[in-house]
């Protein structure tokens, strides 16, 4: 296993010092007695013209030497020191000039980085939320234009209905009948329907519902729910449960919740065929209070069980008895999620049914 990073620089940090200071000291060791043997020659008469040295003399000449020796030594010692720091500060430098450029790319807009990853674990952990950084906005990228995409599909048929009918009143294929303006209606409420939803996901995404939070009673939630499409459930001939006795306390938005509540039976009703179940229930556990919605529907494929909470994504080959906007999930998702929980699904695959669970947390005893 490899050192850590702080480690590390210690180490290298403690190795320049190490090795300057060795190599002051050798050259020191092995020069100084040079230089004075040098200086005492000179003194002692072995050149022409000097006598033989007295104490102050050999003094000097050792002090001489000394400082000579140590100059050069340090002088050494910082040059090595020099090179050993130059090495150890280009193998940091090297993994992080590699982010900054790749932080440069994701700063330009392309997003395809991948960052080496350098054998230091703290910089292989930025190396690598670098490269999942690029990752995660193109991914961000292709959903926004997936979603420009999405919306123009789901506003053209609407829009191609209503051409069709004025451009028929105007020329006298159709008479301005009650069933001509019903006709309208339906597809100008289909418009109005869909600005609602990409107004009410905007603000989920974005973090903006207007929250009016009370102390609220979920499972009371979920049987207002079940009763408001009970009806619904009786005229597509399934079997709507309620198991909701217990008292569960949240903090919470009724109407947000109830929305959600709402969306999951509805999306529930859709998905399961006539002589079908559909059960809601709730229920605290530990600090969490939940509310499942279980169907013996089509089900959903492994790969489908997050996707369907992307937005205009539809499961394929599974029936409808109306056309949705596909956002519900999402938003959904992003009501719970603003009251501190969550909205997630399971399956145990296609054509054994589908559970979706709303999880919030429970509200603290007074």
């Amino acid at each position: 296993m490899r050192a850590r990073l702080p480690l590390r620089l210690f180490v290298s940090h403690t190795a320049v010092a190490v090795v300057g200071a060795l190599v002051a000291y050798l050259t020191v060791r092995l020069l100084a007695p040079h230089l004075f043997d040098q200086r005492m020659g000179m003194m002692n008469g072995h050149m022409p013209g000097v006598g033989p040295a007295t104490g102050a003399q050999v003094h000097a000449a050792f002090q001489t030497a000394l400082n000579t020796a140590l100059l050069v030594g340090v002088l050494a010692g910082v040059a090595a020191a020099g090179v050993l720091a130059a090495f150890a500060t280009r193998r940091l430098l090297r993994p992080l000039d590699a982010v900054r450029t790749a932080t440069r790319r994701i700063a330009g807009g392309r997003y395809d980085v991948d960052v080496p990853l350098p054998s230091e674990p703290e910089l292989a952990a930025l190396a690598t939320d670098v490269n999942t950084l690029g990752h995660t906005l193109a991914d961000t990228e292709t959903r926004r234009t997936r979603l420009l995409g999405d919306v123009a599909h789901e506003m053209r048929t609407p829009l191609t209905a209503l051409d069709g009918y004025v451009e028929g009143l105007i020329d006298g294929v159709f008479t301005a009948s009650p069933d001509t303006l019903a006709s309208l209606s339906e597809e100008l409420r289909r418009l109005h329907r869909l600005a609602d939803d990409l107004s009410g996901l905007s603000r989920a995404e974005e973090q903006r519902l207007d929250l009016h939070l009370v102390d609220a009673d979920l499972s009371d939630l979920a049987r207002r729910a079940a009763a408001r499409l009970a009806p619904q459930f009786d005229d597509a001939h399934l079997t709507l449960v309620v198991d909701a006795d217990t008292v569960v306390p949240v903090r919470a938005d009724p109407d947000r919740i109830t929305q959600v509540l709402t969306n999951l039976l509805g999306n529930a009703l859709l998905a399961t065929p006539a002589d079908g179940t559909v059960t809601i229930s709730a229920r605290g556990s530990g600090s969490l209070g939940e509310v499942v919605v279980t169907d013996t529907g089509v089900g959903l494929a492994a790969e489908d069980v997050e996707r369907v909470f992307e937005r205009f994504y539809r499961a394929p080959g599974q029936p409808r008895r109306s056309s949705g906007s596909g956002v519900g999930l999402t938003i959904a998702r992003g009501i719970a999620r603003a009251h501190g929980g969550d909205v997630t699904a399971s399956s145990p695959g296609r054509g054994q049914g589908a559970r979706f669970t709303l999880v919030l947390p429970l509200r603290p005893p007074p």
